[in-house]
């Protein structure tokens, strides 16, 4: 990984936060990008910050353009950006609708979950190209292959994504592009650690291995999978979830 460049998406905290640290340990030259501003580069393992919203698609490529313009490629994406904004489809209690999920919210994690994903790939496939190759990685989620209730548009991302890797995969092989994603399980973010008890509880009572997972083991897949180590592996989804069964 020694000089390689590396973008990280959604690289302020948690996974992303994590996966940055360990490319910039090996060596990799990083960029985080991040809506959130950014003040302590270092303490995440970039090289360099960018605020950057996923969703819009002439910042997105004016920061592509940045990072191969300083760096002279792009050889990893990690397309770790995301948000939740759950809620039922429809809450119905006592026999009269309580509550829906809106429009507003849907809309809200299509755009950043999924057309981010979309805007940030169109951005650095070109220049992977022009560069003789490289690796895309896109998080997805166990509900992604499995559903879960009140996720409905967290969900729907999640399976998109795993269809945008396989079609991805077929496109750009010929590039010498390998496209993959990871399937994390529940994962102790700060974002999950700020459920209730029982809810935790509840999340590692299915997970087989007894324990959520830690952002440095999603960090550790999508190293692996950039690695050369995985240099015959494109088109699939690598789930990182404790062996999690949904609904058990």
């Amino acid at each position: 990984m020694p000089g390689k460049a590396v973008i990280v998406t959604g690289g302020a905290a948690g996974i992303g936060k994590a996966t940055a640290r360990r490319f910039s340990e090996a060596g990799a030259r990083v960029a985080v990008w991040d809506v959130k501003e950014g003040a302590q580069e270092r303490d995440r393992g970039a090289e360099i910050f960018q605020q950057v919203d996923v969703t819009d698609a002439a910042a997105v490529e004016a920061a592509a353009a940045e990072v191969f313009d300083r760096w002279g490629r792009i050889d990893v994406l990690v397309n770790n950006a995301g948000i939740t904004r759950d809620a039922q489809l429809v809450k119905w209690k006592e026999g009269q609708q309580t509550g829906e999920m809106s429009e507003r919210d849907f809309d809200a994690v299509i755009d950043v979950n999924l057309k981010g994903v979309f805007l940030c790939t169109r951005a650095v496939a070109p220049r992977m190209i022009a560069g003789g190759g490289g690796v895309i990685l896109n998080a997805s989620s166990v509900v992604g292959l499995h559903g879960n209730f009140g996720q409905t548009n967290y969900a729907a991302t999640k399976a998109g994504v795993i269809s945008m890797t396989q079609t991805w995969a077929r496109e750009l092989g010929r590039y010498d592009i390998r496209v993959n994603a990871v399937a994390p399980g529940f994962i102790a973010t700060d974002m999950a650690l700020a459920m209730p008890e029982k809810v935790l509880q509840g999340m590692i009572s299915h997970t087989p291995l007894n324990r959520m997972g830690k952002p440095e083991d999603i960090a550790e897949a999508y190293f692996w999978l950039a690695s050369d180590a995985a240099g015959f592996i494109t088109g699939t989804v690598l789930s990182v979830d404790g062996g999690l069964v949904i609904g058990t």
